[in-house]
C-alpha cells in the first residue's frame, strides 16, 4: 500500500483550489527561480559570477529530485492504489506527472544552454486557457504555456505504472557519433530510438550533426524509447543539410552498397541518395523551425509522447520561433498515427 509520506505527497499536491501543498509550493519555486536565473548559468567555472551558476545547479538538482519523487507517485498509485480511487486520482495526477517531465527536461537543457534575450512567453492568455490548481501555474512558466490546445488531452483508458525519463541529448549520448552523422552509429543511441534498427541515420543524423542543442531523449526502464529533435531556424540548417551533410553521406554510403541486403538496410542507403523535396517559403516564413519526434512501439502512453513535445517546443520557443513544421511521408503509416495521436 501507499506509505504514509506519499499519502502526503498527493494531498500536497492537490491542496486546495488557491492554496498549495508544501511539496507543490517547492515545485512552484524552484521552477519560478531556476527560469527567472538561467541566463546566469552558461559561464565558465572560473567566471567571476560562476557561484551563481553553482547555486543554479544546486537548485535545479533539487527540482529534478521532486520531480522524479512525483513521477514515483504516479507510478506507485497505479501499482498500488484500489479501482475506484486510482480512476478518481489518475486523470490529475497523470497530468501533473506529464507536465512535470517536460518541466525537468526542460530546467536540464536551460543549464546547458546560453540564451542570450529572456525566454519568451507571449501574450497574456485568457483566463480559460489554463486550468486551475497546481497545473495551471506550471503550465504558465513554460515559454509554450499559452498555447492550450497543447495541455488538454485525455488520460488513457488503461493507466500504466512505467517510469520515464526525458532529459536533454548529453554527450555520453553522441560518442559514437562520427562527423557526418553516418547511419553506422546504429549501434548506439539511434539504434535504440529508431523504429527499425537499419533506418536510424535517416530519421536523426541530421539532427544529432547540425543541431544537437534541440535533441532530447526519453527513456523507460529498458532504455531510450522515444526522441524529439529540432532545428531553431530551418532554412539555414536545410541548406546545410543538403550542401554539407547529405554530400558526405553519399559519399560514404554509395548506391551499391544497399544491392544484396536486407530490404531494410537498402532502403536506408537508397534514402540518402533520393533528392529531399524542398519546403516551400510561405511554409518558413510562417514557421521557421523543423522539429522530428517519434518513440518505440513499446511506449503506449501518448502522455509521454506529449512531454516530448512540450519540452522541444518551449526550447524553440525560448530561443524565439514563432512555429513548427515537420516533414513527413504521406506512406508512413507509423509516423502519421504517431503526430495524429499527438493532436
Amino acid at each position: 500500500p501507499l506509505s504514509l509520506e506519499e499519502v502526503r505527497m498527493l494531498v500536497e499536491l492537490f491542496y486546495l483550489p488557491y492554496q498549495h501543498g508544501a511539496l507543490a509550493q517547492q515545485l512552484l519555486e524552484h521552477f519560478r527561480w531556476l527560469r527567472a536565473n538561467s541566463l546566469s548559468v552558461g559561464v565558465p567555472a572560473t567566471a567571476p559570477d560562476a557561484c551563481g551558476g553553482t547555486r543554479w545547479r544546486g537548485r535545479a538538482r533539487s527540482f529534478q529530485r521532486l520531480c522524479a519523487r512525483t513521477c514515483r507517485l504516479h507510478s506507485r498509485l497505479v501499482s498500488t492504489a484500489g479501482r475506484a480511487l486510482l480512476y478518481d486520482l489518475h486523470p490529475y495526477l497523470w497530468d501533473i506527472r506529464n507536465l512535470l517531465l517536460a518541466a525537468s527536461a526542460f530546467v536540464l537543457w536551460l543549464g546547458c544552454q546560453s540564451i542570450s534575450a529572456p525566454m519568451l512567453l507571449g501574450r497574456d492568455a485568457e483566463p480559460w486557457a489554463r486550468r486551475g490548481g497546481l497545473f495551471g501555474e506550471l503550465q504558465a512558466l513554460l515559454p509554450v504555456g499559452n498555447s492550450c490546445d497543447l495541455f488538454y488531452h485525455p488520460p488513457p483508458l488503461f493507466p500504466s505504472s512505467q517510469l520515464y525519463l526525458l532529459r536533454p541529448l548529453l554527450p555520453l549520448d553522441k560518442l559514437g557519433i562520427e562527423e557526418g552523422g553516418c547511419p553506422e552509429t546504429s549501434q548506439g543511441l539511434q539504434a535504440q530510438l529508431s523504429h527499425a534498427p537499419p533506418l536510424p541515420g535517416r530519421l536523426l543524423g541530421s539532427f544529432l550533426s547540425l543541431s544537437p542543442e534541440y535533441t532530447f531523449v526519453l527513456e523507460d526502464e529498458d532504455g531510450p524509447c522515444g526522441y524529439a529533435a529540432g532545428a531553431l531556424h530551418a532554412e539555414g540548417f536545410l541548406q546545410q543539410r543538403d550542401s554539407s551533410w547529405l554530400p558526405a553521406i553519399r559519399h560514404k554510403y554509395p548506391p551499391e552498397l544497399g544491392t544484396g541486403g536486407p530490404a531494410l538496410g537498402q532502403e536506408a542507403v537508397l534514402f540518402f541518395h533520393a533528392e529531399p523535396l524542398a519546403v516551400p517559403q510561405p511554409v518558413l516564413r510562417r514557421f521557421p523551425s523543423l522539429v522530428q519526434l517519434g518513440t518505440a512501439p513499446r511506449v503506449l502512453d501518448v502522455g509521454a509522447s506529449r512531454s516530448l513535445a512540450l519540452c522541444l517546443l518551449s526550447a524553440l520557443r525560448a530561443n524565439g520561433s514563432r512555429g513548427v513544421f515537420c516533414q513527413v511521408s504521406d506512406a508512413d503509416r507509423q509516423q502519421l498515427s504517431f503526430y495524429s495521436k499527438l493532436g
